[in-house]
């Protein structure tokens, strides 16, 4: 991976640039990533030290539960971050990545709440 990563939301409003990652893709298959997106989310990780946003105002934030809130662009709905109250890291679309990425994924979470319409037969971890 390298350690500068630039990315956007679908209609420029947002941009963020992530200094440095804390971890490669995760995909999670959890309920609510399903039901907000349509199908599972992949995110890397960054420290919020390490990422700089741009048109923030332009953020939405959805408490998704007690425990997180979800990101997304007001104007063109698409979805960015992902942020558990109290840490001091968010998680990010990997699809928000502007190309080339660098990135490469290390592995599912929420795997028992996956959909039933797709197998999951990557080799990766499995949580």
């Amino acid at each position: 991976m390298t350690d500068l990563h630039k990315g956007s939301c679908l209609c420029g409003a947002v941009r963020f640039t992530a200094k440095r990652l804390l971890r490669g893709v995760l995909y999670c298959h959890c309920l609510q990533c399903r039901k907000q997106s349509g199908h599972f989310f992949a995110a890397a990780k960054a420290a919020d030290a390490d990422l700089v946003v741009e048109g923030g105002e332009e953020i939405t934030w959805y408490a998704a539960s007690p425990e997180a809130k979800r990101g997304f662009c007001r104007s063109c709905g698409s979805a960015l971050f992902w942020k558990r109250n109290g840490l001091d890291e968010t998680s990010i679309m990997a699809g928000a990545f502007d190309k080339p990425t660098g990135l490469s994924a290390v592995g599912h979470i929420f795997v028992a709440d996956k959909g039933d319409y797709y197998s999951i037969d990557d080799g990766l971890p499995q949580d």
